[in-house]
């Protein structure tokens, strides 16, 4: 990891952190989910660096990248798409967790001819009769943020690894950092469109991960049906005995899958 280089994209909207892995290789641009940052890809983009150039973003909000302004609009596609444009990538494929996973599809939804392929790891869809008290929703979060900043480095670790004893401790590792680095606003600053309006568009291969709903994934089979209906340009997989966090909860089916869509 020593190799591995740090720096900012310079965005009208602020500045977006990354951390890549290097290399005259193929481009693979990652954004993490709700709360995390993009170390929290660390063992992924180890097991891919040898195969390609691995960007791990820090999105609006989260790591060292600029905080929520009061201004803000909900555009995390044209975010993505503002950083391949400064980096000069070459169609790179594209990989997101969770909500990362619905700025990546948003991103393909948006500017077709700026990713070769994407991978969504159980993004946030959901059937429509679902319906959230966004003011209830954002308090909560804001209080969740406040409790993990009056706790200690060791203590988030700790808690890590009491919530999550299946996780690699490289994983609980940049799990805990992140969670001291994340902006109280961010989910008052998500506004998501139903998801068939996020991927109705994509030219690109596209897999579509996904775990099992019983053990907190969030993608039922039933969405999972009417997204390949929608577009025949996606394909899914359903990694048992994960749940939302796949490629924390299954790490070597995980990696095998991305592996064998991308090589």
């Amino acid at each position: 990891m020593n190799k591995w280089s740090s720096d900012f994209v310079e965005l009208p909207t602020g500045r977006i952190a990354y951390h890549r892995t290097g290399g005259d290789l193929p481009p693979l641009v990652l954004a993490h989910g709700l709360t995390d940052n993009g170390l929290c890809w660390r063992r992924v983009a180890q097991a891919l660096e040898h195969d390609f150039d691995v960007i791990m973003l820090d999105t609006r909000g989260h790591g060292l990248s600029a905080r929520i302004g009061p201004d803000d609009s909900d555009d995390h596609g044209a975010d993505i798409a503002a950083v391949i444009t400064a980096l000069e990538l070459i169609r790179p494929v594209v990989i997101g967790h969770s909500v990362g996973a619905n700025t990546m599809a948003m991103l393909a939804n948006q500017f077709p001819e700026l990713v070769s392929k994407v991978i969504l790891e159980d993004p946030p869809f959901r059937d429509m009769g679902s319906t959230v008290n966004r003011a209830s929703r954002n308090e909560g979060f804001r209080k969740q943020v406040e409790k993990f900043s009056a706790m200690k480095p060791d203590e988030i670790v700790a808690l890590g690894r009491k919530e999550y004893p299946a996780w690699h401790l490289d994983d609980i590792a940049p799990w805990a950092e992140s969670k001291l680095q994340v902006d109280a606003e961010v989910m008052a600053w998500y506004d998501f469109l139903p998801w068939q309006q996020t991927i109705d568009k994509i030219d690109s291969p596209t897999l579509l991960i996904v775990g099992e709903p019983e053990n907190g994934g969030i993608v039922s089979e039933k969405i999972v049906e009417q997204a390949r209906e929608i577009n025949p340009h996606i394909r899914a997989v359903q990694i048992k005995g994960a749940g939302h966090n796949i490629h924390r909860e299954q790490f070597d089916k995980y990696i095998s899958i991305v592996r064998e869509f991308l090589l």
